[in-house]
């Protein structure tokens, strides 16, 4: 570190990809220290299920599980599309598998392969996530890391601005006071807690109510648009199409994957439920204010396994009924519309006829008696646009060129997700994203300042 510099690598945000930056860097012998605007660490890290695909892992492989990343890169792009960061998708499929080993073998992450289901997106089982599917879980153990390493971490640190000399940023402000640095990362969320920006990049989706970290401000966007940085895919997202309701907390998607179907207050279906949660939040939305989840109780009892889930139930957030009708009446819906869907539905999900809206995925379907019937609303979690970057995460302007100093990963860096709407997420690009682009960051940081010494 040299004398006019305060700390080698200032990080600027504490979630997944702000820590495992910390962590990367640190390991590589430089000093490191992490800035976080909020009183508590986490943001939309803290709020995920905690999934990170790996592709070719090793788990895979012990469970015989044949996968790579070619087969990843295919997987993705046919849900996104291709879109401004279209590098970046065979970056993060390659990068994907020595993640995983690195959180779970190289630091001890509590995650493992998750096998019961697929998820959107994925062709094969590839998702490494807690047990607990709870991001907290795999937050917790990032910040355990740091403590242990005796990394600095300042929380209540909102920064004002970034430093800029000569075109090269050379640290920041923060509470009135210029703290310099070799490197900055910027491993801040999105923007999606700003309904401004929210109604300038993502009109579609700008009604919907916002259910992600309170820190999402878009922050990185405008230091990066003052220092001239290339921005991509903005008007991308991930929706959520099922947030339990008045519990507040993300209905398990394996409801709706296992067999189960989306209704109105009519209690008719309203389109294709394979879009996936993310794809389908805005079509939920379009019919109304609230949907109701209905599925059966073995696809319950899968559900039970993940922890929000058995709180939300445990909550009473599930409704019973031994027949539609019954299930329809304790939700407060429209009983003929929901017996009559279930019938529709279910002569689909038998191979009688073909699904009104395409659906080609029933998985436990036909639905059995009893039948739980969930209250919930569509809505944003968090965007997926942000500055373009490079395969070591340093910031682009829109010729090329490097932004010198500069790196960004997490909500900060464009997404993987397709150039627009929510249709091009899939389960775990946000994670992955985050993480990923961190290490690789912390891991280049480290390197230039090595060489700069």
């Amino acid at each position: 570190m040299s004398a006019d510099t305060t700390t080698d690598l200032l990080v600027i945000g504490a979630g997944a990809c702000g820590l495992a930056a910390a962590i990367a860097a640190h390991d590589a012998g430089i000093e490191v220290a992490i800035v976080e605007k909020l009183d508590r660490p986490g943001g939309n890290s803290a709020l995920s299920t905690g999934s990170i695909p790996g592709a070719g892992s090793r788990y895979q492989r012990e469970a015989g599980i044949e996968d790579s990343p070619d087969r990843m890169v295919a997987d993705l792009l046919a849900v996104s599309g291709h879109h401004d960061a279209d590098p970046l998708t065979r970056l993060m499929a390659e990068q994907s598998a020595p993640l995983v080993e690195w959180l779970i073998d190289g630091l001890g992450a509590r995650m493992r392969l998750i096998t019961e289901y697929r998820h959107v997106g994925h062709s094969v089982p590839r998702l490494h996530a807690p047990s607990s599917r709870r991001g907290q879980d795999l937050v917790d153990d990032l910040l355990k890391f740091v403590a242990n390493r005796g990394i600095p971490l300042a929380v209540g640190n909102p920064v004002d601005d970034l430093i800029v000399e000569d075109g090269a940023v050379m640290g920041a402000v923060i509470g009135g006071e210029p703290v310099r640095a070799a490197k900055v990362l910027l491993a801040t969320n999105g923007f999606a807690g700003s309904r401004e920006m929210v109604r300038r990049w993502c009109p579609e989706i700008a009604g919907a109510e916002y259910f992600g970290a309170l820190g999402s401000t878009g922050e990185a966007v405008r230091w990066g648009e003052r220092v001239g940085a290339a921005l991509g895919n903005m008007a991308a997202y991930q929706g959520y199409a099922a947030v339990a309701y008045p519990q507040g907390s993300l209905l398990s998607w394996t409801t709706i994957e296992k067999g189960g179907i989306l209704v109105g207050a009519d209690g008719r279906r309203f389109g294709n439920e394979d879009a996936g949660y993310s794809g389908y939040a805005p079509v939920v939305m379009g019919q109304g204010e609230f949907a109701w989840a209905v599925y059966d109780r073995r696809i319950h009892d899968v559900a039970m396994g993940e922890e929000e889930y058995a709180e939300m139930a445990g909550m009473g957030g599930v409704r019973w009924g031994a027949t539609p009708a019954i299930a329809a009446q304790a939700a407060g819906i429209d009983q003929e519309g929901l017996t009559a869907t279930v019938a529709a539905y279910n002569a689909a999900a038998s191979g009688e006829a073909a699904d009104a809206f395409g659906r080609t995925h029933f998985n436990l379907a036909p639905l059995q008696p009893p039948f739980g019937i969930v209250k919930v609303k569509p809505g944003l979690f968090h965007t997926q646009g942000g500055l373009l970057v490079d395969d070591h995460a340093r910031v682009l302007r829109p010729g090329g060129s490097v932004v010198s100093n500069l790196f960004a990963g997490g909500g900060a860096a464009a997404g993987i997700s397709g150039r627009s709407g929510a249709g091009g997420y899939a389960s775990g690009n946000g994670l992955l994203t985050a993480l990923g682009l961190g290490r690789i960051a912390g891991l280049r940081a480290a390197a230039e300042v090595r060489a700069g010494r």
